[in-house]
């Protein structure tokens, strides 16, 4: 299955959706990365970007895009927490639940260049 179907147990809860503020539909997203619209497809089933099912389409949070850009370490924390067990809605949750001892969520210590503390922090859930 790719990660452009969110299953059944993963489906996205009011307060993980608040939690990751501005969606953008896949054709938003590809227009902000400067991407055609099969490369996204792309990056979401190689789990370099999160996509998740809201109002019936496949959605990304705005804040993993900046500067034209996927953040920085996404990819590499994405594959973390699914290597944990987690799942695409449970994974957003913690990217985006506040931590105060980064301080801030992670997805935004992501996109202050502060990676290495995120992915050791995601690793730490495996064990």
């Amino acid at each position: 299955m790719t990660q452009l179907h969110a299953t059944v147990e993963s489906a996205l809860d009011p307060q993980t959706d608040a939690l990751a503020g501005e969606w953008l539909t896949l054709a938003e997203a590809t227009r902000r990365l400067g991407i055609r619209a099969n490369r996204i497809k792309q990056l979401i089933s190689e789990r370099k970007l999160l996509s998740i099912r809201r109002d019936n389409q496949p959605m990304v949070p705005a804040a993993f895009i900046q500067d034209g850009q996927v953040i920085k370490g996404l990819s590499g924390t994405l594959n973390l927490l699914s290597d944990a067990g987690y799942n695409d809605v449970q994974t957003l949750r913690w990217l985006f639940t506040a931590d105060d001892t980064l301080p801030g969520t992670p997805v935004q210590a992501l996109a202050e260049n502060r990676g290495t503390e995120v992915r050791r922090r995601a690793q730490a859930l495996a064990f």
